[in-house]
């Protein structure tokens, strides 16, 4: 797989609909929100591997003759490649937010 060319995913701002999913953050907040933030990463980390599973079990059962529909092959080979782009421009994102804190002076 190509993930040199992520320039299709180059607004974050989609991430909030993670945070709306999980809209249970109490007056505490900070590391509930955090919490929360970690969580969806993780999960779509889970499901970008599954994806990726996907599209290899498909590449195998097309390589073996088991199938022969190519639309489901690049289907899934596509899905893999978008997800895998997305959970790079947010590990991206999140390594650059920590960088700027971390710039800041107090």
């Amino acid at each position: 797989m190509d993930i040199t060319n992520i320039s299709a995913v180059q607004s974050i701002s989609d991430v909030s609909r993670y945070a709306s999913s999980n809209a249970r953050v109490t007056q505490k907040g900070d590391e509930n929100r955090f919490d929360s933030f970690l969580t969806s990463a993780m999960n779509m980390v889970g499901e970008t591997n599954q994806l990726s599973n996907a599209a290899e079990a498909e590449e195998i059962r097309y390589a073996t003759g088991q199938s022969d529909n190519w639309h489901d092959l690049m289907v899934a080979q596509q899905k893999a490649n978008v997800s895998l782009q997305y959970t790079v421009a947010v590990k991206n994102t999140a390594l650059e937010a920590y960088r700027t804190l971390m710039n800041m002076q107090m």
